[in-house]
Order: structure tokens, then sequence, then C-alpha cells
């Protein structure tokens, strides 16, 4: 009853626009109402997970992707894609999917890259003609390559809830990431070639030149990446003290290099990103106790049952995992999303032999697709106020990025396991 009840409420509130933590705030009096314990008695729970040395990074990112998107700091990174695809039909779009790649794993976050890279390119992919309803699509479509590309602050919590290494959650999404770029880049060239009026971008000549210049305009921005992840991988930073670091070195270089930020612009987005800091954290909160009392109630189990009434067969299991967690993605934010269904969904993945790191993979893929997927896609109306853009003309071209790039990465992600391990066991064994 109390698993049952807890599902219909939370689903019940979401479907009716109710805020995550409020939704999951009713599930925790509903449970408290109905089981053998006060609401003081699940508090330790919440209380002990949010003391985690690991979780600080994730206010850490946050910031230093606020710092980033108001910093100027994206700006040189598109120039130097630009020149070298935009004088190809379709190369400032796939400028702009790369942009979204390369911020992406700074920021760690898709409604950063969104607003950030969004901000930026849709004005030249104006000026260039490109279609504006698919322009603002494809955007929708890339902005999640900032939860698959290290350092993602969801594999953080992924490690910390499924007790696996972080390194290796970080490296599991890596192959998905790059086949993503490459599908996005060429489904939109594809769907391109019935427009005749695109205006492409001269080649600046002499090349080389030019391309030194805005390397050295570009070079702080190139080195965070180079710093943050060279420093995690290499073994001189965790995950926290590399988040730590981002920070540290995005604000000199906002305020003084780029000058794209004040002291003043600076306490603003740390405001700013202190009440977004704040929401997630209270939802991580509520989560945890919903989703360590559901684990307590016998979820997982009664989960597993479910699959196994309809099919044992792997290849159907791991379809019918992957709808639960569309589903799931398609009535939450990807952190929420994550925190519920990875205690629920990875006892069922392990009983069909899915290592927990290819599970990462799989669950990084999906959630990201789920916030992009309509009817809910709160993606897709974060880019329709960035771009202006009616929902209405984006939802097509949506759609076909979802059919013929996010559906394949996903598919390939779940049923060819060295997609996600490979690069993890070379580099970490």
């Amino acid at each position: 009853m109390i698993i049952l009840g807890s599902l219909a409420i939370v689903c019940t509130m979401l479907l009716l626009g109710v805020s995550v933590f409020v939704a999951f705030g009713a599930v925790l009096m509903f449970i408290a109402l109905v089981g053998d314990q006060s609401i003081t008695g699940y508090l330790p729970t919440g209380s002990t997970g949010l003391r985690s040395l690991v979780l600080l990074a994730i206010p850490l990112f946050m910031i230093a992707g606020g710092v980033m998107e108001r910093g100027r700091i994206a700006a040189p990174l598109v120039s130097i894609a630009e020149m070298f695809v935009g004088h190809l039909k379709g190369g400032l779009s796939a400028a702009a999917v790369l942009a979204c790649g390369v911020f992406g794993s700074i920021a760690g976050s898709a409604n950063s890259t969104l607003t950030c890279i969004g901000g930026i390119m849709l004005p030249h992919l104006r000026r260039a003609r490109y279609p504006e309803g698919q322009s603002a699509a494809l955007l929708v479509a890339a902005s999640p390559l900032g939860l698959l590309i290290p350092p993602s602050t969801n594999h953080i919590l992924y490690g910390w809830v499924a007790q696996q290494h972080v390194l290796k959650c970080f490296l599991s999404t890596v192959i998905p990431a790059l086949v993503l770029i490459t599908l996005l880049i060429v489904t939109n060239a594809v769907m391109l070639r019935k427009h005749r009026d695109i205006i492409l971008t001269e080649r600046p000549s002499p090349f080389l030149p030019a391309l030194g210049r805005r390397a050295r305009l570009a070079g702080p921005a190139l080195m965070m990446p180079i710093i943050i992840l060279g420093g995690i991988y290499g073994g001189i930073m965790t995950p926290t003290e590399a988040a730590g670091i981002a920070v540290v070195y995005a604000v000199p270089v906002a305020i003084y290099y780029y000058r794209g930020l004040t002291w003043k612009g600076l306490a603003e987005t740390i405001q700013k990103s202190g009440i977004t800091i704040g929401v997630v954290m209270i939802m991580i909160f509520m989560v945890l106790i919903v989703s360590d009392n559901l684990i307590a109630q016998g979820a997982p189990q009664v989960a597993k049952q479910l699959v196994y009434a309809v099919s044992d067969d792997p290849v159907i299991v791991l379809l019918m995992i992957n709808v639960v967690m569309i589903l799931i993605g398609m009535l939450m934010d990807d952190i929420s999303g994550l925190l519920l269904s990875t205690p629920i969904l990875l006892p069922i993945a392990q009983s069909v032999g899915m290592d927990p790191i290819h599970f990462a993979a799989v669950i990084g893929v999906n959630l990201g697709m789920a916030n992009i997927t309509p009817p809910t896609a709160p993606l897709l109306y974060l880019g329709a106020q960035v771009s202006e853009t009616p929902v209405a003309r984006m939802l097509w071209p949506t759609l076909v990025f979802i059919l013929f790039a996010w559906l394949p990465v996903l598919m390939l992600t779940t049923f060819v396991p060295a997609v996600a391990l490979w690069l993890p066991e070379l580099l970490l064994g």
C-alpha cells in the first residue's frame, strides 16, 4: 500500500505541475501517516546522506557554471569552432553542438548550457538564415551533453548512491556523448538540405594568423577543462576539489580577462546559484528519505517481480527498464529521477548481468533524452524561452533528433556494453 500510494501521489502531483520537492514532501507525510514511524524518524536518513563530502561538488560546479554563463567564457570557444566549420552548410549549427559539448563538460548542467550557448549562437544562426525552429530544437537536443560529458554532477550523485567509482561513472558516457554529437550534426545536416537560402560564413584568410589570434583569446577558457579533467584523471584532485578549483579559476578569468563579469555581478551570480543550490539540496533531502523508505518497503523486489512477470528475457527486461526511466525522466528533473530510479532499477539491471558502471551510462543517456521528450520536456520549454520560438515550431525537429540521434545512442549504450565499459576499463582498470 505504501509503495503504490507513494508512487500515485508523486505522479499525480508532478502531472499537476507541483514542484518536485513539494511532491516528495507530500509523499513523506503520507508515509508518516500510514506507516509505523513519525516524520522525525525519517529525518536522520536525509541529514546523514547530505553530510557526504562528494555532494559538495554539486554546488561548486553550479557556481562555476553560473560564472561561466555570465562571464563570457564560452564565447571564444564558439568563435574557434565557427572558424573551422562556419563556411560549410550546416557548419554553424555543428559549431553550436560542439560548443554545447565543451561548455557542458565544465558546467555539468543542461540548463546552463542551453541558456549560455543558446544566447551566443542563436543570433549568429538567425543572421545566417538557419531555420529558427530547427536551430532552437538542435540546441535543446544538444544541451543534455552537459549531463554526459565529464565532470557531470549526475554521475557524482550516481556514484554516491550506487557506491561506484565516480571516475569510472564519468568515463562511461564519453563514447555515447561523442556518438550523440556525431548523430546530431549528421541529422541536422540532412534536414538542412532543403534550405537553400543559408548564408555561409567566410573562412578568414590567412587562416593560421586568425586562428592564432582567436586561440590566444580563447586560451584561458580552453585551459579550464584541461585543468579540471587533467587534475581529476591524473589523480591530483578529487571531483570535489576540482569543482572548487573550477570556481577559483573561473572568477578571475571572467572578471579580469574576459571582463564579462563584475564583482557586483559575481555576488548576484552566487546569490542566484545559492537559490538553485538550496532547492536542489532540499530536493535531494526529500528524495533520499522517500527512496530509502521505498527500499525498506521492498520496492526493488516488487519492481523486479513485476518486470519478470512480463518476461525474463534480458532484452525485454532492459527495454522495460529504459521505458520506466524515460517515464520517470519525463515527470521530474534529472537529479530526482536519478535518485529515485537508481536504487529501484539497478538491482533489476544487475539481475540480467548489467555492470553498475554500464548502468551509469544507460541512466545518463536515458534521463538526458527524457528531459527533451514531449509532453513534459523541461528543456524544450526552456529552449522556447531562450530562443523566443514557439514550441510548436520546435516540436517536429526535436522529435526527429530524438528518433535519429538520441534513441540510437540509447539502444547502442544499452545493448553494447563495450560502449560504456571500454574507456573506464582502459584508463582505470
